[in-house]
This record gives structure tokens, C-alpha cells and sequence, in this order.
């Protein structure tokens, strides 16, 4: 009904809407009409809607982006912590080993 929006009430007719809405007159089913307004719905506009907000799409794909960029973020954090710490662990067991001192022998000449 929202496409056809005839002509505005007039009168009494007027009154038949709830809420502050807008009445039109269908002529071609011989009827009246509402347009709502915000938070509003039913035929009338009788019915008070608590919930308007709903995640648009726009807003979804922005969240599933900012997921997806905080899972890459947190794996990378990992392999960098799983790099150093083999790095440091290298590191100490090479310093716990004893070391064996060379002696370089010199030629005669």
C-alpha cells in the first residue's frame, strides 16, 4: 500500500490514523491508508515498535572486517612470540653447552 499513496483524507477520515501519522485515501480500493511515522507500524499505527535499530549491512560487513583484521592482528602477534621464543631458547642452550677452546697451531716457517 506504501507505492499508491492517493489523495490526503480529509475530515473525519483523517483521524483515522494513530500516532501523528499521515492518511491518504486508496480511490482505486476505496480505502484508507497510513504512513507511519518513525517506530510506528500496523495498519493504523497503532503498534509501537521498541526495537528500530537493526545492523545495516554496511555495518555488518564493517564488523566483520574489524574481526577478521583482529584475528590476522593476533596471529601475527603469535608467530612473532613463537620466533622468539625458539630464538632465545637457541640462544640459552647454545650458552649452556661448554665451549671448546681451538688452539691454532703456527706454522714453522
Amino acid at each position: 500500500m506504501m507505492a499508491e499513496h492517493g489523495e490526503p483524507c480529509s475530515g473525519q477520515e483523517a483521524s483515522f490514523c494513530m500516532n501523528g501519522a499521515t492518511c491518504y485515501k486508496l480511490s482505486s480500493m476505496d480505502s484508507l491508508s497510513c504512513v507511519c511515522n518513525v517506530n510506528y507500524k500496523g495498519s493504523r499505527c497503532e503498534h509501537y515498535q521498541l526495537l528500530t535499530h537493526s545492523p545495516t549491512a554496511e555495518n555488518a560487513g564493517l564488523v566483520a572486517a574489524l574481526v577478521i583484521l583482529v584475528i590476522l592482528i593476533l596471529v601475527a602477534l603469535a608467530f612473532i612470540i613463537f620466533k622468539v621464543y625458539k630464538l632465545v631458547k637457541a640462544k640459552n642452550s647454545s650458552d649452556s653447552r661448554p665451549q671448546q677452546k681451538y688452539w691454532v697451531v703456527q706454522p714453522s716457517v
